[in-house]
Order: structure tokens, then sequence, then C-alpha cells
């Protein structure tokens, strides 16, 4: 629940962001350079609260980090609706930024920490139905505040995203802690409780306590409520493990999970998002009310598309989804870009290469949700260590809103560049090298506990990954061997 709000908040703002430029840049008389900061700065921005948020969630935990996230974000909100020139505005992404950064780290941690096993696909993607809602609301608001005079209208979209901060903020206060932070703290007794309701049965709530404990060094025979617990488990010298002296299994993770973030945000998903009223009238689209509700279709796909998805990833797993999901992606990024060629090289409209952009836009937004959306924070959630995991997935985050800003910030200085066929052109090859290394590097991860990844990580010869993964099942179930979960190691030991 909590990630679903998180994120909905989050990226109604980015939906809404998409038709509000349009209106900023005529009422504050600004350039295309101008918007292309405004639209991609909050990324840099969030690189502060991504790597902050890792530390303070260690600190005072996963859920009260949320808590910040959400009285940051809402000082950006009231900064962005209240602004009366270029430089306020900035100040206002400036805040928004910072408590974007801190939620999309610490979101799909927490839910990953509390999901038992058998859902966590499930559990960690389906906050992506939220996500593509929050673009889609933003988008409808966007062609609703549009009706309001353009001084005011912008400010409206910007200005509303401080409400979801406050339901947040107050919805924090009935959602438990997670179970792995509050072990880390010497906390069982409270663990405990919270894995009893969390789990499926009582038996899994007393093996994903055991994990847990062997994973923070804890004894298996320590029942006590509380216990000592060494500094480091507090998260000290992590970094050295993660980037300093990391064991192949580590580096092997950390390379997977910054590679999922850095090819997800390549693959140009938030130039659509961000500029699609530009592409659909780079496609022959005129009109603004129509470009508004052609961007209201790219939102409606994207939800749909991802509920499909939520139902898949514990059934079909993660590789067979996001491989099918890249494949889908390079097809649709190379047709968009041939048609958006023949359109920029005709002076007549050709109907049928319009109509073709619009169907591929749409397929490609689709074939993103149905797998490279919500597989991105799903895998990098689950992969790291416990010890490791927070601020590893803050490097993660890291990556990903530094590669998005970066997108976001030239896309439009590119499209002017190699044209905008050219710019779809380099996005599809791209993915094409995203899905060569996701077949070679990302290992299956359905069914195993948290604790239960060491095994798959650190072996780079990817011709033996089928075969270890079959046994996935029967180790994940109990089997009486010793390569059971309670016989792993720690990833984060020498």
């Amino acid at each position: 629940m909590l990630f679903k709000i998180v994120t909905f908040r989050s990226k109604h703002y980015l939906g809404v962001m998409s038709g509000a430029m349009l209106y900023i840049k005529d009422d504050l008389k600004i350039s295309d350079v101008q918007i292309e900061i405004l639209a991609g700065i909050l990324n840099l921005y969030s690189l502060i609260g991504s790597f902050a948020a890792g530390r303070t969630s260690d600190w005072i935990g996963r859920r009260y980090t949320i808590v910040v996230s959400q009285a940051i974000f809402f000082v950006g909100a009231i900064l962005m609706g209240f602004s009366t020139n270029y430089a306020f505005l900035m100040v206002g992404r400036f805040f928004a930024g910072v408590g974007v950064g801190y939620a999309l780290m610490i979101a799909p941690v927490y839910t990953a920490e509390v999901s038992p096993a058998s859902t966590r696909g499930f559990l960690t993607s389906f906050p992506e139905v939220f996500i593509n809602s929050g673009i889609l609301l933003g988008y409808v608001s966007n062609y609703a505040f549009s009706k309001l005079p353009t001084h005011y209208g912008w400010r409206a979209m910007l200005g509303v995203g401080a409400v979801p901060s406050v339901i947040l903020g107050i919805v924090v206060l009935w959602m438990p802690e997670s179970p792995r932070w509050l072990v880390m703290q010497g906390r069982l007794g409270d663990a405990k409780t919270v894995l009893d309701k969390t789990s499926d049965s009582k038996e899994e709530a007393q093996i994903r306590l055991a994990d847990i404990k062997e994973a923070a060094g804890i004894p298996e025979n320590c029942t006590d409520d509380i216990v000592q617990v060494s500094k480091r488990s507090h998260g000290e010298d992590v970094w050295k493990e993660l980037l300093l002296r990391p064991t192949p299994a580590v580096r092997h993770v950390l390379v997977a999970a910054v590679g999922i973030h850095f090819f997800q945000q390549c693959s140009g998903i938030d130039s659509v998002v961000l500029y699609s009223p530009r592409i659909f009238e780079k496609a022959g689209i005129k009109s603004a009310s129509t470009k508004l509700l052609a961007t209201v279709a790219v939102g409606f796909v994207k939800t749909v598309s991802i509920l499909i998805a939520t139902f898949l990833l514990d059934k079909i797993g993660r590789r067979p989804l996001l491989l099918s999901s890249v494949a889908g992606m390079i097809i649709s990024l190379a047709t968009l870009a041939s048609g958006l060629t023949v359109i920029n090289h005709n002076v007549h409209t050709v109907s049928w290469a319009v109509a073709l952009c619009i169907i591929m836009l749409l397929a490609f937004v689709a074939s993103f949700s149905i797998g490279m959306g919500p597989i991105t924070w799903v895998y990098s959630s689950e992969i790291f260590p416990l010890k490791l995991r927070a601020q590893g997935a803050s490097l993660g985050v890291a990556v990903n809103r530094l590669t998005s800003g970066v997108i976001s910030m030239t896309f439009i200085s590119l499209y002017k560049g190699i044209t905008i066929g050219g710019a779809f052109f380099l996005y599809a090859g791209v993915a094409l090298v995203s899905w060569v290394f996701f077949y070679f590097m990302l290992p299956e991860t359905q069914g195993r506990t948290l604790e239960d990844m060491e095994r798959l990580f650190g072996n780079f010869k990817w011709k033996l990954a089928k075969n270890r993964n079959n046994n996935i099942k029967e180790v994940s179930n109990g089997g009486g061997n010793d390569n059971g979960p309670n016989r792993q190691v720690q990833l984060g030991t020498k």
C-alpha cells in the first residue's frame, strides 16, 4: 500500500509536467533549452534524495524515511504552485526532486522486505499500476486544467501534487516497519510480529525470521525479543563491500542492478512520457487539445499493460517477461522511427505514416510497461543482500535518475540534431544492446527468498544458468539437502 501511494504521487507529477510545460513556456516566455532543463533537472536533484535515503532508512527505518520524502516533496509542490518566475520554479523543482529521490529508493525496498517470496513479484510490481495511474491522472488533469487561464492552469497542475503527500504522511502511521530492518536493530520480537502478519503461514514466518537472523549475523537459537547487534548492522562500511572490496557475487549483483536501471531509462521512456505532446505534433497532430487527448491514450495503455504484468511476474518469471518486453520495445521503436522519418521527408500529410506512428508509440509504452518498467524495480530491490540492500538500491536509483535526467534534458536538442526519427532509431539501438545484456547477465529470481539469492550470482558462465535455476523450486519448497535456504552464505561476507 505504501509503495502504491508513493509511486502514484511521484508519477502523477511526471504526467502533469508533460502538459504543464506547454503552458509554462508560453507564460514565462522561456526557450526550449530552459524547458529541457526544467524537465530533466528533477532527476538530477533526485540523486541527492536517493543517496541520502539509503543511509536514512538504515538510521530511522524504512517506514519513516517515507515520511521524510513526503515532507520534502510537499514543500516542493507548494513552491512550484506559487512560482512567480523561472528561478522560483527551479527552487521548487529542487525540493520536489529530492523528495522523489527518497521515495523511489525506499518504496520498492520496503515492499520487497515485507512481502513473502511467493507473491513478492506481484506486490512489488503492482504499485506500477499506481505509477501509471498517476501518469494517466496527470494527463487527464492537464486536459482539465488547460481550460483555466494560462497563468493559473500550469500552477494548479503542479501545486495539486501537495495533496497526495499529506495523505501519505497520515497513512504511513498505520503501516508496519520492515522486519529485516527491525532485525538489523536487534528488535526480534517486533520483527516476528510483522512476519506473522505478512507471511502465508506461521511456518513460513519462522523460516523467514531464521533466514533474516542468519543474514544479520544473529544466532538462530537466539529467541530474545531484543538483542545487541554490532554497529556494522546499522550501515557502516557498506560502501566498502559494495564498491571497494566486493565479493564476486556482490560485484555481479551490483552490475545487474546498475545495468537494469541504466538501460530502463536509456530506452527513452521518459522522453515519451514527458514529451509525448511534441512527439504527436511531429507525427502530424497539430491541435493542442487533441495532443493532450492522445497523451491520455498513452497513459491508458500503460496502465492496462502493467495490470497484465503484475499477474505474470510470479507465474512465468522475470527473465521471460523482461526479454519479451525489450524485444517488443526494439520493434516498436524502430518502426516508430521509420514512420517519423517518412513524415519528416514529406511536405504533405502521409496518413498511413501518422497512424503507424501513433500505434507504434502506444505499442512501445505497452511493451515497456509489461516488463521493463516493473521488473527493474522488482529485480533491483530483491537481489542485494540484507546489509547492503538499502545503499545498493539507492545506487541503482541514482543511476536511474541520472540517466533519466540526461535523456530528459537532451531530447529536444537530440531530435533537432539528428531528426526525431534518428532519435528513436538511437533508442532502438540501445534497447537492442540491453536485450543482450539482460540475456547474459540476469538470472531468474522467481520464487527465491531474499536471503536465498547467493547461488545465482558470481558465476558469469550463463549457459549454465538455466540448469541451475531448475533447482529453484525444489530448494524453495524446503528440500532436505544441504543447499536449503538455511545453508546459504551471506552475500556480503568474504
